[in-house]
């Protein structure tokens, strides 16, 4: 049980490392799409 624990508890303060990383690695993705999408459409147009 107290190892259940101890891991519990590792997941639990990696967790808000995993979210940060996953946070950042959305928003760049979702920024590259925007600009590449608008550069297309200005570039097409």
């Amino acid at each position: 049980m107290t190892q259940r624990i101890s891991k519990y508890q590792r997941f639990k303060m990696m967790n808000p490392v995993i979210q940060f990383f996953k946070f950042i690695y959305l928003s760049i993705k979702i920024m590259v799409v925007v600009a590449g999408g608008h550069g297309g459409t200005r570039n097409l147009n």
